[in-house]
């Protein structure tokens, strides 16, 4: 089997179930018709640098490490304060108000830093949609483009 074609099943896996440990992961991999030993699983978590973190219930799963850096939060924040003139949250959804012409900019910093409580983003001329997976990323999500938001929230 092939490293790559294996840590991106991998990668698609973890994505798409809350897989908590290595045995449920090797048992999905399988029902993949995918074969590895423990040990070489245990080199691709490694190596694709894959955590266990708690969600939004507290059940541990396996995600893709992701840390933000200091020069990444500051983009975002100044983008936010430069060209952000509204803020909405319906229910799990954010709607943010930019200046005309910057929601695509603003939308592709947030997609470059892939923040865990936000889903995906649809963007226009002056307005980007921020999906989040529940009530709670959302609410978090919400605090972060209104400026109330502990910074911790970006990893």
């Amino acid at each position: 089997m092939n490293k790559a074609i294996r840590q991106s099943k991998i990668e698609q896996l973890i994505n798409q179930f809350e897989i908590a440990t290595q045995d449920e992961l090797m048992e999905k991999l399988k029902e993949n018709q995918i074969s590895a030993t423990p040990a070489t699983i245990s080199r691709d978590i490694r190596e694709m640098q894959i955590v266990k973190q708690p969600n939004e219930m507290g059940k541990v799963r396996f995600v893709r490490f992701a840390k933000v850096n200091d020069l990444d939060q500051q983009r975002l924040f100044d983008a936010i304060h430069d060209t952000v003139v509204k803020v909405e949250q319906i229910q799990f959804i954010n709607i943010i108000h930019t200046l005309p012409s910057y929601a695509n900019m603003l939308a592709a910093i947030v997609d470059d830093l892939q923040l865990s409580n936000i889903v995906g983003t649809l963007a226009g001329h002056d307005t980007i949609v921020l999906l989040s997976k529940n009530l709670i990323a959302a609410t978090a999500v919400n605090k972060l483009f209104l400026g109330n938001a502990d910074q911790s929230l970006l990893n």
